[in-house]
């Protein structure tokens, strides 16, 4: 199996190279294209939260306990929500995933269970699509992208480690097949996920379905508003 760090390096090599495509010959622009590579490189981790070691599920929820949050900050801005109010919600977030959601998290999975799996995977992307509140898709749909993309380095990294090439002959150690999966020996584990991959499918399509937000027409200071 891979190490925190090998994953680390993989998924960030992979964040920088996706960011440039984003910019050429996609065409996003350079701060999108750093997000995306930071997504890619988190996607890379984002399988590890599983992990009964204290130092990558410590690390991981302590950086989603900031992220999670501040994914919020353009809908409350758009809600009009007060500075307080923002800010308020941003430390009651932190709190609520960093302490809330990580022991959660730690109870309800074992390793290389259901979020070792392809599944998984495509649920980490419709959150990142889903969450991300913006009026340009094709943003949403790069950021989701990226979180998938490092989430599969990770699975088959994963995989690659658990076979022994020694000489000639091929050997799998007891993690094989264990990471690239589409179910999980535990049929709950497997259900849940399915289900939850299905809800998030379905809110994702009606989502595309409606049609693009039209921009809101600029305002010019001191401008006079239309006549009786």
């Amino acid at each position: 199996m891979a190490g925190f760090r090998t994953h680390i390096t993989v998924s960030g090599a992979l964040g920088v190279a996706y960011g440039g495509v984003a910019v050429q010959p996609l065409g996003f622009t350079t701060e999108t294209a750093v997000l995306a590579a930071a997504l890619t490189g988190m996607g890379g981790m984002l399988p590890d939260l599983d992990s009964q070691s204290g130092v990558p599920v410590r690390e991981l929820f302590s950086l989603a306990a900031v992220v999670v949050p501040l994914t919020l900050v353009p809908r409350l801005v758009q809600m009009d929500v007060s500075q307080e109010g923002i800010l308020a919600t941003l430390l009651f977030g932190y709190v609520v995933v960093r302490y809330g959601a990580s022991r959660v998290f730690k109870r309800l999975t074992v390793h290389r269970g259901m979020f070792h799996s392809i599944p998984a995977m495509l649920v980490a992307g419709l959150v990142v699509y889903l969450g991300y509140h913006s009026p340009h898709r094709p943003t949403r749909v790069l950021f989701a992208v990226g979180v998938m993309l490092g989430f599969f380095s990770h699975l088959l990294l994963d995989e690659l480690y658990s076979v022994d090439f020694n000489g000639v002959r091929v050997r799998l150690n007891q993690f094989a097949g264990t990471a690239v999966k589409f179910m999980s020996p535990s049929v709950p584990a497997t259900a849940t996920c399915y289900a939850l991959l299905g809800g998030l499918t379905y809110l994702a399509y009606l989502d595309y379905a409606r049609p693009d937000p039209e921009p809101r027409p600029a305002r010019v200071m001191g401008a006079e508003g239309p006549g009786p």
